[in-house]
């Protein structure tokens, strides 16, 4: 292999496992959270990879760019952090309505456009708002496992200066060694290839609009407008329409195995978008063939992750989302708080996102939503 393949393969190598380290613990929270089965837990990573891995190939061929496409972890904080959904069957029906809604935005000009006058500021603090509940949960553990998280978390904050990219995979490696040691960690399960699992939607009014809304909206302002941002960042003039129209239909075929939304990634982007992938800009679209190769490979032994993942005890779990989601907490509410005239509306929109409050069974992200957008148009109103 010529030298600028090795460097291109290796970009997307380190983007696919910083990725995954970094993030499944969220994605595991997030089935949980739902009521999947270990089985549904397995289809639902390897439903992820399948839809990541077929989107971003087409993608980067087609359009002979590295368009790298990622699972919404903020999306899967979310799902995380709602409360009340009346099992996976519920989730599906709100993926697969957040999947119709990218599919809608891609074909639907003023539907994008009107998705992009959401002011920013309520969208970050929706954001923080769900982010902030897995960050105080990590910050929960404490207490019962003191010898685990607090080594876990002084770790973090070094290596989130030394190698900020791999932060969160040297944590988990780092923990699951503690976890070891310390004896916490459950027999792992026999190794085996995954098994995708079928699972029908339920069409739940209050999780359509409490879940379905919210995941497609955070999907779009947290993961795909970044993502966006980052490919024009390096260069590239990303066809917007066809991405959106790639991912919403992956995130639409994935949904029936359990999955949520799968849209364009940001970090992993960054990684193999710059010189670090390949000196000539032209040939960096191979990182998106490599990254393909990397998740399938992670498609097929899904049910291994989620075995070996189900062994390490919940301590160690959290503590990787919570370091993992810390800066992107930070990020979103630095933007949500930024603007003194729009401060008010996005500190009450945090609050009530982060509230976890559910009303006439709808979830709090969509309430804080909601809050944010009536308190900002009122106070628009009045200094008119």
């Amino acid at each position: 292999m010529k030298s600028g393949l090795v460097s291109t393969a290796t970009a997307a190598l380190v983007a696919t496992v910083a990725g995954l380290g970094g993030t499944l613990p969220v994605v595991l929270a997030a089935a949980a959270a739902v009521g999947a089965t270990p089985a549904q837990a397995s289809s639902w990573v390897s439903g992820l990879a399948i839809a990541m891995a077929l989107s971003g190939l087409w993608l980067s061929v087609r359009y002979r760019m590295p368009i790298i496409t990622a699972w919404s972890t903020p999306g899967a904080a979310l799902i995380a952090s709602t409360s009340g959904v009346p099992g996976i069957g519920a989730a599906v029906g709100a993926f697969v309505l957040a999947a119709v809604l990218i599919l809608l935005t891609a074909s639907i000009r003023p539907l994008a456009r009107l998705i992009e006058k959401i002011p920013a500021s309520i969208a970050a603090a929706m954001l923080a708002g769900i982010l902030l509940r897995l960050v105080i949960a990590m910050v929960e553990h404490v207490p019962s496992a003191p010898l685990l998280v607090l080594p876990m978390v002084a770790l973090f904050l070094v290596a989130r200066i030394l190698a900020p990219t791999l932060a969160s995979l040297i944590v988990l490696v780092a923990g699951a060694l503690i976890a070891v040691g310390l004896g916490l960690v459950k027999p792992i399960p026999a190794l085996g290839l995954s098994q995708p699992e079928l699972v029908m939607p339920a069409w739940d009014v209050a999780t359509l609009i409490g879940l379905g809304v919210p995941l497609y909206l955070v999907t779009m302002a947290s993961q795909n407008l970044p993502g966006f941002a980052v490919l024009r960042a390096s260069g590239y003039e990303p066809p917007t329409q066809a991405v959106l129209a790639a991912t919403g239909a992956a995130s639409l075929g994935s949904a029936f195995l359990g999955a949520h939304t799968t849209n364009l990634a940001a970090i992993s982007a960054a990684l193999c978008t710059g010189p670090e992938a390949h000196p000539d800009p032209a040939e960096r679209w191979k990182a998106g063939v490599f990254y393909a190769v990397w998740w399938s490979l992670i498609a097929l032994f899904g049910a291994s992750l989620v075995g070996v993942f189900g062994a390490l005890p919940p301590a160690l779990l959290a503590t990787v989302a919570g370091t993992a989601l810390l800066g992107s907490m930070a990020s979103a509410m630095g933007s949500a708080l930024s603007a003194d005239q729009d401060r008010f509306a996005a500190a009450g929109t945090l609050a009530v996102t982060a509230s976890g409050v559910t009303l006439m069974g709808v979830g709090s992200a969509f309430w804080g939503l909601v809050f944010g957008v009536v308190v900002l148009g009122i106070d628009r109103y009045v200094r008119r």
